[in-house]
């Protein structure tokens, strides 16, 4: 359990810096999954406009999550030799570019290598982004993670929710991903002074620090849990709409409230995730999370009418959502200074796996048998990360454990 800071004489001084970056990095949280939306919720836009196939499709969102490891790999560097904060800022500016890129794109060439482009800021900024929050959580002593999220899945509800309102008033594809790009670059030059840096010793445990290697048993365990629960949201985000329309015979309008369903839940379940980790400890929570999207995932490949398995999908997203951060948080809460952005880049690797293999193992069964069949996938994913729950400490081992070198600002 993260403690409350009652004896630190300097965290006083400390709590207006820390709420300011928390705000700071909750802005990048967002911009990440508001300009995600934006370009997924687009493509079928960009498929007419530039006469793309269905295996271009494909294609070009599993190059994008292979060039985004690429961008992962980036930010560890850049973090390394400045701060994970220089590393934040530079993926946000590779996103804006990609996106304007992607905007004023002539032709197909030129759209993949725009999108190339906002893949290498989508995995900067994933690893960036996270390594922030960890700090930020380590100069408040407490889990804080779960908001963070919470911030990237409002973003995402919130570009999707862009798109939807231009393509009621027929605004051009080009101009959607533009303004969205403006918005992504204004929000990097208004958040990027408010982060802390290696040089911003106030807001949390210097970067310049080194700290022990991480266990490689920690990072493959966390990575599994990792990827599978980024299989599963991508997944549901692939899968349901079809799901809905093609099995149980559902409108459009009404297929499309399945992931409206998850992400709202997701929303809803990360902004109390918090409040029950520091109530009920990591181990309790993530066994409770897995366990309730397991249940509501039985209740979508079950579901007879499109009503229950609406119902199902938002059972899931109520408890699925909350393990991502609970992973980097606790390989986190294991190390700090350089150690801290080292180990973030290379556990965010292993999200770029769970999307590549929840698109392409889902697709795969679903073509072979059919798309009920194929969401036992993500089935059988939260069963494991039910059974990875045991990673975790207990309540009592995270309030009593040690966290780094002593008499750093650590969980």
């Amino acid at each position: 359990m993260l403690d409350s800071p009652t004896a630190d004489p300097a965290f006083s001084s400390r709590r207006n810096v820390l709420s300011s970056a928390r705000r700071a990095n909750s802005v990048a949280f967002a911009a990440q999954g508001f300009f995600l939306a934006v370009v997924l919720t687009e493509l079928p836009q960009l498929k007419s406009k530039f006469s793309l196939n269905e295996s271009t499709l494909v294609f070009l969102v599993a190059g994008i999550s292979l060039i985004a490891a690429g961008g992962s790999v980036l930010a560890e560097r850049v973090a390394a030799r400045h701060s994970s904060r220089a590393a934040l800022r530079l993926g946000l500016h590779f996103i804006s570019l990609g996106g304007l890129a992607a905007a004023c794109s002539p032709g197909p060439v030129a759209l993949f290598v725009a999108l190339g482009v906002y893949g290498i800021g989508l995995g900067a900024v994933d690893a960036g982004a996270n390594m922030q929050a960890l700090l930020i959580q380590h100069g408040q002593r407490r889990f804080i993670l779960s908001s963070f999220y919470a911030a990237w899945s409002a973003g995402a509800i919130g570009g999707a929710l862009l798109v939807a309102s231009c393509e009621s008033l027929n605004v051009p594809v080009g101009a959607v991903i533009g303004a969205a790009a403006v918005i992504v670059l204004s929000a990097a030059q208004i958040l990027g002074p408010r982060l802390p840096s290696a040089t911003n010793g106030e807001s949390g445990p210097d970067e310049r620090e080194c700290a022990p290697d991480v266990p490689v048993r920690a990072l493959l365990l966390f990575g599994a849990a990792v990827a599978l629960a980024f299989a599963i949201d991508l997944a549901v985000g692939n899968w349901s709409a079809l799901y809905l329309s093609e099995e149980l015979r559902a409108s459009a309008a009404t297929a499309a409230l399945a992931l409206a369903a998850y992400q709202g839940a997701s929303l809803a379940g990360r902004l109390a995730g918090d409040a029950l980790v520091r109530r009920w400890g990591a181990r309790t929570v993530s066994r409770c999370a897995a366990g309730i999207g397991a249940a509501g995932l039985t209740i979508v490949v079950a579901a007879p009418v499109p009503p229950v398995a609406i119902i199902g999908f938002l059972i899931a997203g109520c408890g699925l959502p909350l393990i991502a951060p609970l992973c980097f948080s606790e390989l986190g809460r294991r190390t700090s200074g350089r150690g801290l952005d080292t180990v973030i880049a290379r556990l965010n690797l292993f999200n770029y796996a769970g999307t590549l293999v929840g698109g392409v193992l889902v697709g795969a069964v679903a073509t072979a048998t059919s798309l009920r069949t194929g969401l036992l996938v993500p089935l059988l994913f939260a069963l494991a990360l039910l059974g990875l729950a045991r990673a975790f400490p207990t309540r009592h081992a995270a309030a009593g454990g040690a966290a780094g070198p002593p008499g750093k600002v650590v969980p």
